[in-house]
């Protein structure tokens, strides 16, 4: 039987101790596709200031629309799918070589950065399939070994270097000969630094939960190196945000949400955003600058800075195929800052360190 259109039928059978309880279902309308259903759902129900799956400004290259996924599924899609996405998973957050379990990587921090950021995009009724795809995506072109990375070859490679044009590099050429991603995932990929404008709300999500994600895990993270202890935090920002860590990004994303709601502005209140700056200032303070998180930072700028310059020397040895036309400088910063920490640190002992000479005993 039918119920305003939906169609209802039984579950199957139940299984830890559950009831069997109705499932709804929604039918296709006669003629459509599941995309097209899917963007009439966005229609109905996202806010005005929502960017509409069907209404993308699109792809660099056309393509012939899926008939399951909207433009921005397959996008996200396309980016969990992608060898740049996997390598995240051995590439510095903060810690360089740590030596727990627990410590965040890029791809944890990316993934935090997704489930905060669609929590918020669906607390104000966004396009979560954009949210999601910006977030996964956004992180794409950091370095190894976190900033110190970065930093090394912002001053040696000619016209610097920043992992946000970098990730927007990886989508639009470096992987798999560009992934060709809609505009609006683009713009925020680009465009997801603090001292950016994204061009959408969507995009404005990312932004905040980023710094949402890596204030608060940063701390945790520190918190367990042993480098600070959750009292030595300023009282000014708990009493705020909250004591823990689950308090504080529920109090942030409340906010968020709470603040932004049917607005074209997605930010924090005045009173948030000044505590998340307090813990924010306390990182750079306590953390980020002269800690035992630092302590082997020169050594992974040495290494960052000598395979680049070996690079650029012997572009031969680049093992990519997406960069060939490229200048041997350019296709040297792009190798570099695709390696893992791990990666990174094998292709230094294979061109610095001498192989081992081993004589049989007679």
């Amino acid at each position: 039987m039918s119920r305003g259109g939906w169609s209802t039928f039984s579950g199957g059978k139940a299984s830890l101790g559950e009831t069997p309880g109705k499932v709804l279902a929604a039918p296709l309308a006669e003629g459509k596709t599941v995309r097209e259903r899917t963007e009439e759902i966005e229609e109905m129900t996202l806010s005005p200031f929502a960017v509409l799956s069907s209404k993308s400004k699109g792809r660099l290259r056309e393509e012939k629309p899926c008939p399951v996924r909207t433009c921005f599924q397959r996008d996200r899609d396309r980016i969990i799918h992608s060898k740049a996405f996997r390598r995240l998973k051995d590439k510095t957050q903060v810690f360089l070589a740590p030596e727990a379990d627990h410590f965040r990587t890029r791809l944890t921090h990316t993934l935090e950065v997704s489930q905060i950021a669609r929590t918020i995009a669906r607390g104000l009724r966004l396009n979560e399939d954009l949210t999601e795809a910006i977030a996964l995506g956004h992180d794409l072109g950091h370095t190894p070994f976190g900033h110190a990375g970065e930093e090394v070859l912002d001053r040696v490679h000619p016209g610097g270097f920043r992992h946000n044009e970098q990730s927007l590099r990886v989508v639009d050429v470096l992987e798999r000969g560009g992934l060709n991603l809609t505009w609006e995932v683009r713009d925020g990929i680009l465009n997801h630094p603090w001292r950016c404008r994204p061009s959408t709300l969507e995009g404005r999500c990312v932004q905040v939960s980023d710094r949402i994600a890596y204030v608060n895990h940063d701390i945790d993270d520190a918190i367990r190196a042993g480098i600070i202890k959750n009292e030595d935090l300023p009282e000014e920002a708990l009493e705020i945000l909250g004591r823990t860590h689950a308090e504080r990004i529920n109090t942030l994303v409340t906010d968020v949400i709470e603040n932004s709601f049917l607005k074209e502005e997605v930010g924090f209140t005045e009173d948030c955003l000044r505590a998340l700056n307090l813990l924010r200032n306390f990182l750079f303070e306590r953390v980020y600058i002269g800690s035992i998180a630092k302590r082997e930072e020169d050594k992974a700028k040495g290494i960052v800075e000598a395979l680049y310059s070996h690079y650029c020397s012997h572009p031969e040895e680049i093992l990519m195929e997406s960069n060939k036309g490229d200048e041997p400088s350019r296709r040297a910063c792009d190798y570099v800052a695709g390696m893992t920490d791990r990666y990174a640190i094998t292709q230094y002992k294979k061109v610095f360190v001498p192989r081992s000479w081993i004589f049989e005993e007679p």
